[in-house]
């Protein structure tokens, strides 16, 4: 069912049974959005949905006609809203994207919102009983052959990391950090699908072996495999980006992990977010904590994964936290009146 028709429907009757009338004036204030076309697009990360799900509802709200969200791979999804084609994304990571950002036109064609999501850390992390043993703490450790051989999964003598998916980003972060601190003959960057190498990494885990793993938060794997109890980050000795991204790196507790701090905002076509001030400030209100999306994934791990659970989990949140999203719609709302 849309939300957009059920809120409504709910206006509607409340109009009927109180005699008083929503229309006009009194309709374009409470939603500035009527009539106006939005399509929405999301990656192929699943986890990431129920961050777009949140402002699909909140435009709803607003009046605007939400189509279902498209997934597409970061660079493409870029180049959609630069061309237009699509309306916005809440996964723009900055500045992890800078490269599929600068190429799709940069500011002149995407517009970019205030933070989204803070703090989204990245890095590397091994098991905590190796790491203790061999008194492994950093990414150069693995350039010994024989520290290198204990992560070994399928006999080539090699590490295995367990990587990030081409289109991602992240892997142009860690293909340069294997050549960067010389770890090419050592390490065997793994790509593929990667929750599947993730579930295999974890099942590894469970059985006792060694394993070496990049992730990222917002994201269950944190929650399943947790930093300081049974697993450790591994720092980098120096901090080495492309891209020239931001050189200030992520901690965790003072540990420098190697990846520029990111910042997930929403990105929108330029055009249209100048015709549509409303969604301009409804999405530089917009804050949604990292632990609450932390939260809602480890629900999906455990199981709630299906687009109406994600849906009801994006639901559930509004609902808890109706203050704070009322207070978007206000800024929306604010906005359009001016």
């Amino acid at each position: 069912m849309s939300h957009r028709i059920s809120f409504r429907g709910l206006l509607a009757t409340g109009a009927a049974l109180g005699g008083l009338m929503v229309a006009g004036p009194a309709l374009a204030a409470e939603m500035p959005g009527d009539g106006v076309d939005v399509t929405p697009a999301t990656s192929s990360i699943a986890e990431e949905i129920f961050q777009t799900k949140i402002l699909m509802m909140g435009l709803e709200e607003l009046g605007y006609d939400v189509n279902s969200h498209i997934e597409l791979a970061y660079p493409t999804m870029h180049l959609g809203i630069a061309n237009g084609d699509i309306t916005y994304s809440a996964t723009h990571w900055d500045p992890l994207h800078k490269a599929f950002f600068e190429k799709a036109g940069g500011e002149d064609e995407i517009w970019r919102s205030n933070a989204y999501i803070e703090n989204s850390l990245q890095g590397y992390l091994i098991d905590k009983k190796t790491a203790d043993e061999h008194d492994i703490d950093n990414v150069e450790d693995l350039k010994d052959p024989e520290i290198a051989k204990l992560f070994d999964a399928d006999g080539d003598g090699k590490a295995d990391l367990t990587g990030c998916n081409p289109g991602w980003g992240c892997e142009r972060v860690i293909e340069h950090h294997l050549d960067e601190y010389g770890l090419r003959d050592t390490v065997e960057h793994n790509q593929g699908s990667y929750f599947a190498l993730m579930a295999d990494t974890i099942t590894r885990f469970e059985n006792g072996e060694p394993i070496l793993y990049y992730t990222w938060t917002p994201l269950w794997v944190s929650g399943v495999l947790t930093p300081g109890e049974n697993v450790e980050w591994l720092e980098v000795p120096y901090t080495s980006l492309p891209d020239e991204q931001n050189p200030e790196t992520e901690t965790a507790e003072g540990l420098n992990l190697g990846f520029a701090v990111n910042t997930q905002r929403i990105m929108a076509t330029r055009d249209w977010i100048e015709e549509n001030p409303a969604a301009a400030a409804f999405f530089d209100a917009a804050d949604l904590p990292v632990n609450d999306v932390s939260a809602q994934n480890l629900l999906m791990r455990e199981g709630e994964d299906s687009m109406k659970d994600i849906e009801r989990h994006a639901a559930t949140w509004i609902e808890e936290n109706r203050k704070e999203f009322d207070s978007w719609l206000k800024a929306a709302r604010d906005a359009a009146a001016q």
